[in-house]
């Protein structure tokens, strides 16, 4: 738990890699924000592979499982009494998917800031500016570019803008701006993003030492990943490899 509040709690939530997490839901409603990894979104209205800035609201008691990719999952959950937020301010839906664009950006600036000392009326206050963007913005605000550009930067996060603009027939110019339109971050935020979660991954789930880890990621050093670390995530390689005595049982209810 992260927060706990008079109408409200934060927790942070970590799957490890390739779990299926069994169908659940929760009594109130409840938002997930994405801090990084993948996973495949599971609901009776269908399934959505979700990589990376998004937020996704289910109303109380609706279903849904996650199916977690090959670098684990972490997520930020805000479990909510809707008296606590002003029902006026809830979405109609029972579901509420939105992945990049200006929600997607929302949604990553509320979840860094619950990692840190929040106080209940900026989150109030946050919860329902993200809802008004995501209710504004239409559910699919990623284009195939921008795909190509996110599959190219994950395989090297180390690739130059200049290439990368070159290779999807862009200007390097107009690169940059576009591309945070579209996925919700930059694409130096998204490059740290990518060497962070090959970090954590190995972290969490093997006993490798730090400096290997650092190289294996794509860090400059140890103390490059070390200061990654803390700036996308707040915590230390050390607290970072405790996570995998928090992980979440897969067989949630």
């Amino acid at each position: 738990m992260l927060h706990q509040f008079s109408g409200a709690c934060v927790r942070r939530v970590i799957d490890p890699s390739r779990t299926v997490v069994a169908e659940h839901a929760h009594e109130w409603p409840m938002i997930s924000l994405y801090v990084m990894g993948a996973y495949r979104n599971v609901t009776e209205r269908g399934e959505h592979e979700i990589a990376g800035p998004s937020m996704v609201f289910y109303a109380p008691r609706v279903a849904h499982r996650n199916v977690v990719g090959e670098m684990g999952f972490e997520q930020i959950e805000i479990e909510f009494d809707p008296q606590w937020l002003g029902t006026s301010a809830l979405p109609a839906k029972e579901l509420l998917l939105r992945v990049g664009g200006a929600c997607g950006a929302q949604a990553r600036t509320i979840a860094s800031a619950c990692a840190t000392r929040l106080a209940e009326a900026d989150l109030r206050s946050s919860i329902r500016r993200l809802f008004s963007i995501a209710l504004r913005e239409s559910g699919a605000h990623a284009s195939a570019w921008a795909g190509d550009v996110t599959a190219r930067l994950r395989t090297d996060p180390g690739r130059r803008i200049g290439d990368l603009a070159r290779e999807v027939g862009r200007s390097p110019a107009w690169i940059g701006p576009a591309y945070r339109h579209s996925s919700g971050e930059g694409l130096q935020q998204a490059a740290a993003r990518f060497r962070v979660e090959r970090a954590a991954r190995l972290l969490r789930e093997s006993d490798r030492g730090f400096a290997d880890i650092a190289a294996e990621a794509g860090f400059c050093d140890q103390s490059h990943m070390n200061r990654t670390l803390r700036r996308l995530l707040g915590r230390s390689p050390t607290a970072i490899r405790a996570d995998r005595e928090a992980f979440r049982d897969a067989s949630i209810k």
